[in-house]
């Protein structure tokens, strides 16, 4: 398990009790297991967790008080009693819905009614595990950037590669200069022609994908403005972004790759980027829109209306 997480309070705003589901998920696979097992405590049994001083959980959870005091501070919280605040306001919030009725579990003899309830729920939990942990700040820059862009290269492979691409359809309909790549021969040398006022974007669930990473490294070095989509916000791509967007890190199982869950994330990052790219460009946008509907208007004309 990797080292190099951060064990100092970021001086940002701790997240919402809401949130820390998410940010523990997040933040989860970059941690020591010894802070792996206080974050899973904590995000597990939060009215537990809320009652135990300091001592208690480090004992509850077979490490030291030091620990427990990193691992707060790692998830946004200058303090254990910060923690224990947000943990006491999560515990409230849950205690007063229902608790779902079905886990994102899915068993090779699971009935389809089964396998269609749990991955609602778990795309629902996917949804609003990235709407809670994404940060707004970052995306308006985001945002800002595209919408002066004069090029848009988007980079990603595989599954992203997918999500790269509906960017791309997204960003050409409504007036802009975009390009979506998975081959990384041809992203790097697009790359190398990116300047100032030019954006590029990488996709990456795991934040390390190398054919991902080097195109935006290249844009970068040529001044480039560089976003990040990606559910590792430590990860090596981070270095080269100007801008990290952190989608959710939902649960991988057999029959769920990670390519699935975390698609739905990106989609939802990459929806929220072209509706504020829209927004600001709205006066080119809009008839830009309406000039993509009007010439695709005959393809969807009933057989008997052509």
């Amino acid at each position: 398990m990797t080292q190099n997480v951060k064990e100092t309070f970021t001086g940002e705003a701790p997240p919402a009790p809401a949130a820390l589901a998410a940010k523990v998920r997040t933040l989860a696979p970059s941690m020591t297991r010894s802070m792996q097992r206080v974050a899973e405590a904590v995000a597990g049994d939060p009215a537990g967790c809320a009652a135990l001083t300091v001592t208690g959980l480090a004992e509850r959870t077979g490490t030291s008080e030091a620990t427990v005091v990193r691992t707060a501070r790692l998830l946004g919280y200058p303090g254990y009693r910060d923690l224990r605040l947000a943990l006491a306001g999560l515990a409230a919030h849950q205690q007063s819905g229902r608790a779902p009725a079905v886990t994102a579990d899915i068993a090779v003899d699971d009935p389809i009614a089964d396998v269609v309830a749990k991955l609602a729920y778990d795309e629902q939990q996917t949804l609003a595990d990235t709407a809670a942990g994404l940060d707004t700040v970052q995306l308006g820059a985001a945002v800002s950037a595209l919408a002066a862009a004069g090029r848009i290269d988007v980079y990603g492979v595989g599954a992203s590669g997918l999500v790269a691409q509906d960017l791309h359809q997204k960003l050409l309909r409504i007036g802009l200069i975009a390009h979506a790549f998975s081959d990384p021969h041809l992203a790097v040398t697009n790359a190398v022609q990116l300047r100032a006022k030019d954006v590029a974007i990488a996709i990456t669930h795991s934040g390390s994908t190398g054919d991902v990473i080097e195109p935006l490294r290249v844009a970068f070095e040529r001044g480039a403005t560089t976003v990040a989509i990606t559910g590792r916000p430590d990860g090596p791509v981070s270095q080269y972004a100007d801008h990290v967007l952190t989608t959710s890190t939902a649960r991988e199982s057999e029959l769920r790759p990670a390519a699935m869950s975390s698609r739905t994330s990106q989609l939802l990052v990459v929806d929220c980027l072209f509706i504020g790219v829209a927004q600001r460009t709205y006066e080119t946008a809009a008839p830009a829109l309406a000039a993509s509907y009007e010439a695709l208007a005959h393809r969807h004309a009933p057989r008997g209306a052509r």
